[in-house]
């Protein structure tokens, strides 16, 4: 398959990379942007269900709530999944590298047909201090958002490829351009 799937954690960088994988002409499916069309096209259901579709409020509602989490995600996931693999399936015909961002893919154990994966990968203590100037929240608030995946060095270990994120922009390009001459040459 000539699927990778990008993944990292939160305020690792991952969506930079997203886009800089666009900017060199790669096709990336993004499970965020697919869930949120989801949202959309059941949002019916889903109001049934917690009384409300709009994105911010069941954003606080899972928040607080595991079982409603669990629900939503019990829903919406294999919707997902299904859109992802029919979109995976056509551009296997086109026989050159795809990326499948997926945020939560360690965390979810979905895809597991998807072997290559490349980790977006930022040092905890940078990744919450960016988080926290990101979101304008405490380091304290951060911290817990990031204890909410799976740590980011256990990711780094179970990746094929890393993509070094612990600096600057210009960092992060020539990470990326050594990450696209690693594909090509595979």
């Amino acid at each position: 398959m000539n699927a990778i799937i990008l993944t990292g954690s939160i305020a690792t960088g991952k969506s930079t990379v997203a886009s800089l994988l666009k900017l060199y002409g790669y096709t990336v499916i993004s499970a965020d942007e697919v869930a949120h069309k989801k949202l959309e096209e059941y949002s019916k259901d889903i109001k049934d269900m917690f009384g409300t579709s709009d994105r911010k409020e069941l954003g606080k509602i899972i928040f607080n709530n595991e079982t409603k989490r669990k629900k939503l995600e019990a829903f919406l996931h294999p919707k997902i999944k299904e859109y992802i693999l029919n979109e995976s399936n056509r551009l296997e015909e086109y026989n050159v590298a795809y990326f499948l961002d997926i945020p939560l893919y360690f965390e979810t154990g979905n895809y597991k047909e998807f072997k290559n994966v490349v980790v977006v990968y930022t040092p905890r203590d940078i990744q919450i201090q960016r988080l926290s100037q990101r979101n304008n929240i405490s380091l304290e608030e951060a911290e817990k958002l990031v204890n909410l995946q799976i740590d980011i060095e256990e990711k780094k270990s179970k990746a094929t490829y890393v993509i070094d994120n612990s600096s600057n922009l210009k960092h992060l390009q020539k990470e990326v351009d050594k990450f696209i001459q690693q594909i090509q040459k595979n």
